[in-house]
């Protein structure tokens, strides 16, 4: 999370809205001169497709949340208004326990000294057989995004003509040669016909952001969340949905309030996956931790995804759970479909998250899994989990693992200079997961970052499949690993996985250690090597040539692997830094598995000796 400080002051705040009034009368008067706020159009709310009353149907049962617009934004964003985020300053990760990420001193790394742990890393890394890049370009830098923040948040998405990647605190559209066809957007630029009814269209847009394609309708969603203050009265999530396939051209935007009925909440860490059902419109899934200012739950909404696509008014079935409901865990995830078959009609949406323990080195054994079922037309009928209390689906039973935190940091990524170690986020599923379904097996992929030999490190991605086919859980995985390419000893964090049309899998993450700078790469195995290893190995998308600076450690949110819609090519974005100081850089990167080389051999069993 980005978020606005909470020491502003009475006067500074009212010099600003004294500001923005003036700032907006003149962006007022310039689209009169020009003829362009015709461009901005509320739609019509035709009765129809009007949203249910709020209801619910248990002490836990779902309420329902009736979406702001939509707004019809009809413009070019190329002709948008530039309206600047504010002077943003970064905040302390937001966590399910709260124990100190920065400033703090932490382990930075084996015991090894830096030039034996660089032997170390050459001895032991194996060969790979996967590709280098086809395409790396710069994504938005911390100058470009105007945004006075950390971390970038660095988050997109690719469609058949496009990449879109999106940072705090706005947006960019690239060509899928890495050329920009937009300038960089703002979201408080994007979202202003909103109005100023609500943070989203008053320019209080802050980060958190998101950008998809969805390839069922060929059309684009970017979103955000919105809020004047940390703590705070109230707080939305931003969202817009291209009228086109062209992420260039005209949206309709909406905007959320987190929670009603308890509006002080901020909805942080804001997710978002896409489900064909219920059918027909199916359901863009959103899922949110809330804070006020301590942990207080998880809320889930299933948004009514058919009548934003046509610009239609649109509600959202949403549940909350309290952090006694939780228990340890944060963070839920909703299973996103991208390619195979979609999953059967009626076919709930699964939602995955691991626990967060009060203190580090606590072995975990369990991910938990809840089905999320939707029914607009009966909002009642919706379910979230089991009973009020919304407990777990299924306990489904990993080998142990370690959140990638101790008891006093989860700043423990050591980095070439020694400078602060970096954040690992090791204490979530990570986004996406996957949903596939080949020929009739419908599986989940995730992944999350682990610590190995606590407290020392190094980070390992851990990744999973797991079989939900007939629309349940199962007991244990198909397979799982805790990747470390041959125990090299880099350390591993970050990381986003997503997989091909013929089952092959890839995860794009962070690398660092006492001797490289932080660096992006991604490893892959295909569907038919030896279960429990990315077999294809590793290979770098881009090497960093600086180190962070920052005390605080910030590091990511978050990455992203999608696939394209060509079902071959993968895209991964992520952060690293072109020199040692305080300013972040992105890159995009586009790969993809070789061919012509067959999946690696299974070893054979040696034959007992004969008598």
């Amino acid at each position: 999370m980005k978020k606005k400080s909470a020491s502003q002051s009475a006067f500074f705040n009212l010099r600003v809205l004294i500001a923005s009034v003036f700032c907006l009368a003149g962006i007022f008067i310039a689209l009169v001169s020009v003829g362009l706020l015709s461009s901005f159009k509320v739609q019509a709310q035709p009765g129809p497709r009007s949203a249910p009353p709020a209801t619910t149907n248990s002490p836990g049962g779902p309420d329902v949340v009736r979406l702001v617009g939509p707004v019809a934004l009809n413009m070019n964003l190329r002709d948008l208004p530039y309206i600047p985020n504010e002077g943003e300053n970064e905040g302390q990760r937001l966590t399910r326990y709260p124990f100190p990420l920065s400033g703090r001193p932490a382990r930075s790394g084996t015991s090894a000294s830096p030039q034996s742990q660089s032997l170390l890393e050459k001895i032991l890394t194996p060969a790979s057989h996967m590709q280098p890049p086809l395409l790396t370009f710069d994504g938005t830098d911390r100058v470009g995004s105007g945004c006075n923040c950390r971390p970038p948040d660095t988050n997109g998405d690719v469609g058949p003509n496009h990449y879109v990647q999106t940072v705090n605190t706005g947006f960019r559209v690239f060509d899928k040669s890495g050329n920009p066809l937009t300038p960089f957007t703002t979201y408080n630029s994007f979202f202003a016909p909103l109005g100023t009814g609500n943070p989203c269209g008053n320019n209080q847009n802050d980060g958190d952001p998101i950008a998809f394609y969805d390839q069922i309708a060929d059309r684009w969603v970017v979103s955000d969340f919105a809020f004047p203050s940390f703590p705070g009265p109230e707080f939305w999530q931003c969202i817009g949905v291209s009228q086109t396939p062209d992420p260039t051209g005209a949206y309709f935007l909406y905007a959320l309030q987190v929670d009603p009925a308890n509006p002080t909440f901020l909805g942080d860490y804001p997710k978002f996956a896409l489900w064909n059902n219920p059918q027909p419109g199916g359901a863009y899934h959103l899922t949110v931790n809330l804070f006020n200012p301590s942990f207080q739950g998880v809320r889930v909404f299933a948004l009514d995804r058919g009548s934003m696509l046509g610009g239609g008014p649109a509600h959202a079935i949403a549940f909350t759970l309290s952090a006694a409901d939780v228990g340890a865990s944060y963070s839920f995830v909703a299973a996103t479909f991208r390619t195979g078959n979609p999953p059967p009609a009626g076919r709930d949406e699964f939602v995955l998250a691991i626990d967060s323990p009060a203190t580090g080195g606590v072995t975990l054994t369990q991910v938990h899994g809840r089905l999320f079922h939707v029914d607009f037309a009966v909002p009642a009928n919706s379910t979230f989990g089991i009973g009020p209390n919304h407990l777990p689906n299924a306990e489904i039973t990993v080998n142990g693992f370690v959140d990638a935190f101790t008891n006093t940091t989860s700043n423990i990524v050591p980095q070439q200079g020694g400078q602060p170690p970096l954040d690992t986020l090791g204490d979530k599923i990570m986004t996406p997961v996957v949903y596939q379904n080949r020929s009739g097996t419908e599986s989940l992929w995730a992944d999350q970052t682990i610590i190995l030999n606590y407290p020392n490190g190094p980070t390992a991605v851990r990744w999973y499949q797991f079989n939900v086919t007939g629309g349940n859980f199962p007991a244990t995985p198909v397979q799982q690993q805790d990747w470390t390419n041959g125990n090299d000893g880099l350390f591993r964090w970050m990381p986003s996985i997503a997989v091909d049309n013929s089952g092959n899998v890839a995860i794009g993450y962070s690398t660092s250690s006492s001797t490289i700078f932080p660096s992006i790469r991604y490893a892959g195995r295909f569907a038919g090597d030896p279960l429990n290893d990315l077999g294809q190995g590793e290979a770098t998308l881009f090497s960093g040539t600086g180190s962070q600076t920052s005390a605080s450690g910030r590091w990511g949110d978050y990455s992203m692997t999608t696939l394209d819609t060509d079902g071959i090519s993968l895209w991964h974005t992520n952060e690293y830094y072109a020199t040692t100081g305080s300013s972040w850089n992105t890159r995009v990167g586009k790969f993809t598995f070789p061919r012509g080389i067959a999946p690696t051999p299974r070893p054979r069993p040696t034959p007992p000796p004969r008598p």
